[in-house]
């Protein structure tokens, strides 16, 4: 059974567009600084999204855009010679998926536009002025981990009642992770259950991580969303498994990948969502006057391939609030 419901976005309807190249007479250059590495599953599934985005909004690969990219393969200290680069190759839009890698492009001088795909609460973080006028050059899409932590940790409890302890796997590099972890603490204590916070600075520490994680035995497993450690997500998902532990994420493309549950937003989503930034900047609007959107829905999705690898019976009244379900 799959059924599949996408998240609607503020003012996404799809539009007849003139050919960009026709105007210029050349394919125009975007840049996309990823956080991930070059063909890992997340990084190919977000480069077909991006794409996707962009031809929903007329432009053609290779006739109206010519997309530049860099991962940094969890490696944060690349992103600002990845982001001078990209303007040395002549970008006219720079794509970013983590806060890093905005700050990064922010420093550009000149100035490029940036436009974000999925980045935790850019106003707190300083990236922007507000949600509603960003200001500077930099817009986009911005997610809502933040608020999705007491849901989720009720879905836990449902497939696992007896869960007391969570070991939670998180990217320190990333600022925003440091108040969700607070938040979770707070939350599961609450009901009743411990958080034990592991730290996942880079792809080399994944196993090291796992390590510990057998070390202290936890009843769950989950995964705080950074654009870094969600590159591993299909690894992560699949040492979860190895070790008999359900895991679970506020990404829905966790579990497509081979987690147990995600409730929250598609990164995939986003980063189609992007594509009409892009156009309009590239008709020529100024990306601070264009409001950052928000997700305005949120998916549950549930791998039952992953559940009967745990030997979990996932409840019938579980199944049915399901947005996909993956079997």
């Amino acid at each position: 059974m799959e059924r599949r419901k996408f998240i609607t976005l503020i003012g996404g309807t799809a539009v007849a567009w003139p050919h960009l190249a026709s105007a210029q007479n050349a394919p125009a250059r975007i840049g996309f600084v990823a956080a991930g590495a070059s063909g890992s599953p997340n990084s190919l599934m977000h480069l077909t999204a991006i794409k996707e985005g962009l031809r929903n909004n007329g432009m053609v690969d290779g006739r109206d855009y010519v997309l530049e990219t860099r991962f940094a393969a969890g490696h944060y200290e690349r992103f600002p010679d990845m982001a001078r680069e990209l303007t040395q190759t002549g970008a006219r839009v720079i794509l970013t998926n983590t806060i890093l890698s905005v700050r990064a492009a922010q420093s550009l001088n000149p100035p490029v536009p940036i436009v974000m795909l999925a980045i935790n609460d850019p106003v707190r973080t300083g990236l922007i002025a507000s949600l509603a006028r960003p200001g500077g050059y930099t817009t986009g899409m911005a997610t809502m981990n933040e608020d999705l932590t007491p849901k989720l940790l009720e879905f836990q409890k449902e497939l696992v009642p007896a869960a007391k302890t969570i070991a939670v796997l998180f990217n320190p590099v990333n600022p925003t992770n440091l108040f969700y972890i607070e938040n979770l603490k707070t939350a599961a204590h609450a009901i009743g259950m411990t958080v034990s916070a592991i730290e996942l600075r880079s792809p080399e520490m994944l196993e090291s991580a796992f390590s510990t994680i057998a070390a202290q035995r936890p009843d769950t497993i989950q995964l705080v969303a950074d654009s870094g450690n969600m590159d591993l997500s299909d690894r992560i998902a699949a040492l979860a498994i190895s070790q008999r532990l359900p895991s679970f994420c506020t990404f829905t493309d966790y579990a497509l990948l081979g987690g147990l549950l995600a409730y929250g937003i598609s990164l995939r989503q986003l980063a189609i969502g992007a594509g009409r930034f892009v156009r309009r900047i590239l008709d020529g609007a100024k990306p601070g006057d264009l409001p950052v959107e928000q997700p305005t829905r949120l998916e549950l999705t549930i791998n039952l391939k992953t559940a009967n690898a745990l030997s979990l019976t996932v409840p019938p009244s579980l199944l049915s609030r399901a947005d996909e379900v993956i079997e």
